[in-house]
């Protein structure tokens, strides 16, 4: 497994807890997934976050913003319309996903996992407010492990076979190389074919070069990368690459959804999104 593949997974727990302030901030959640170092990082970068927003033109608060509504409004919709009834989330941090949908569909099994230290931080968050139970659960998993009590396989091996799935990775993808990256979607396209139905949503940062503020993204985006302590890949160029790459791991239908371009109401960005988010399905 490369080094730099599994260095880089030991650096987005950080960015959880900024993350997860970032949805307190904007009542998205409840106070007990507003940590003080994400307080205090949010307080941190505040002055930083302003300059990238001045020359960029990159907010890094509203394009957070964007892809946490945009999976929620998919995930809505995949619940009420497409029967999903069992949901992993992989890479979870701090989301709060979990518990506002527990919350609102009593039928729903939500599965949360993550690295070992990020997923027992979650266990004892969602513990001591009583909100664990049989139907809202968190599991240890590492997306680069091909075999294991960290793998793909044996986190899959606790849901229900027969009935449909959905999965979700946010925050998450841009963190690694493309080699370990379309190794991982590989795997998860096998185990998701195990299942009747099965969708995975996530988003990306593709490297359109055609954007009209490309430069000062880059210089944005790479500063980002430094924050996190590691690299930030922006994949592929265009919808069409997406597409091809997520057919070539395995899944059969992919939708390239670009915030300017969906009927749901999201925070507004000064420039065109480079935010893509993807919804890909087995058969």
């Amino acid at each position: 497994m490369p080094s730099c593949a599994r260095s880089a997974s030991a650096h987005i727990s950080p960015s959880a807890h900024y993350t997860g302030y970032v949805w307190y901030r904007h009542q998205l959640s409840e106070p007990a997934f507003a940590t003080a170092f994400g307080r205090f990082a949010h307080a941190a970068l505040t002055p930083l976050a302003w300059g990238v927003r001045k020359i960029a033109g990159l907010d890094i608060e509203r394009i957070l913003l964007q892809r946490h509504l945009l999976i929620d409004a998919r995930l809505h919709a995949a619940i009420e319309h497409g029967g999903v009834r069992q949901v992993v989330e992989i890479a979870c941090g701090l989301s709060p996903r979990g518990r506002r949908f527990c919350q609102r569909y009593p039928q729903l099994r939500y599965l949360e996992a993550d690295l070992p230290a990020m997923a027992a931080r979650k266990r004892l968050l969602l513990h001591g407010e009583g909100w664990l139970d049989a139907r809202h659960r968190v599991r240890d998993v590492d997306i680069l492990a091909e075999q294991g009590e960290l793998s793909l396989a044996a986190l899959f091996a606790e849901l229900d076979p027969r009935e449909p799935v959905l999965v979700i990775t946010e925050g998450l993808v841009n963190y690694f190389p493309l080699a370990p990256l379309e190794g991982f979607w590989t795997r998860l396209a096998e185990q998701l074919a195990r299942f009747p139905q099965a969708t995975y949503l996530t988003e990306l940062y593709p490297d359109l070069r055609e954007h009209p503020r490309y430069r000062q993204l880059r210089w944005g985006i790479d500063v980002v990368g430094r924050l996190t302590r590691g690299g930030y890949w922006l994949h592929y160029r265009d919808a069409a690459a997406i597409s091809a790459a997520f057919q070539r791991c395995g899944f059969a239908q992919v939708a390239v959804l670009d915030p300017d371009q969906v009927d749901v109401e999201l925070p507004s960005l000064p420039i065109p999104s480079m935010l893509r988010v993807i919804e890909a399905q087995v058969r």
